[in-house]
């Protein structure tokens, strides 16, 4: 059957879990959100009480490339210094630093990205489609599929994790919110590259 993408990301938000177990969840409810919560616990990756609670804890994690020409700090909180201080935590940080350095992201999630700059990446696709030679009532699904792409490629939590390319950055923050039973978020990142502007 298929799984409307409404539903993954509405039982994503209510639990913390990752999109994929979160769709494989609603596939085996035949698309029951509160039989697919239901498979989520039983499965042991529902974020149960923590959700609501509010997060004053967490890491700021620095990587510098060793060539010293990139640098990179992340910020990721949570509800307790216990979860914060665990393996798990700081191995995501350090994980998550060193993506940004690798693969630059402009935007930590798609709910970052100005309305301008995706206006304007649409006008661009629109000019390529022209150019291409598109049938015009397949335009309007080609450009959506390449600012799928462009948010894919750009925005942090949408990423191929450079490690683990089956896996997106929003996967693992969804694993790390399970073992941790904690509201984990990535808060903010930087990136700084010698020479980067001038």
């Amino acid at each position: 059957m298929t799984i409307r993408s409404e539903d993954v990301k509405k039982l994503r938000e209510e639990t913390g879990v990752g999109i994929m177990d979160c769709k494989n969840a609603l596939v085996k409810a035949e698309g029951n959100l509160d039989k697919a919560k239901q498979i989520l616990r039983e499965e042991g990756k529902e974020l149960l009480t923590q959700k609501g609670r509010e997060a004053k804890e967490g890491r700021v994690e620095a990587y510098l490339h060793h060539s010293g020409t990139v640098g990179v700090l992340v910020e990721v909180i949570c509800n307790t210094d216990f979860a914060a201080n665990s393996m798990e935590f700081r191995q995501f940080t350090r994980d998550l630093a060193m993506q940004v350095a690798a693969t630059k992201p402009r935007y930590l999630s798609p709910d970052d990205v100005p309305a301008a700059d995706l206006e304007a990446e649409k006008a661009i696709y629109l000019k390529q489609i022209e150019k291409e030679g598109k049938p015009p009532q397949i335009m309007e699904k080609i450009v959506e599929g390449r600012l799928k792409k462009f948010l894919d490629e750009n925005c942090l939590v949408k990423q191929a994790f450079i490690k683990d390319p089956t896996l997106a950055i929003e996967d693992l923050l969804g694993n790390l919110r399970t073992k941790t039973g904690e509201n984990v978020q990535i808060k903010r990142f930087c990136r700084f590259e010698v020479g980067e502007g001038v």
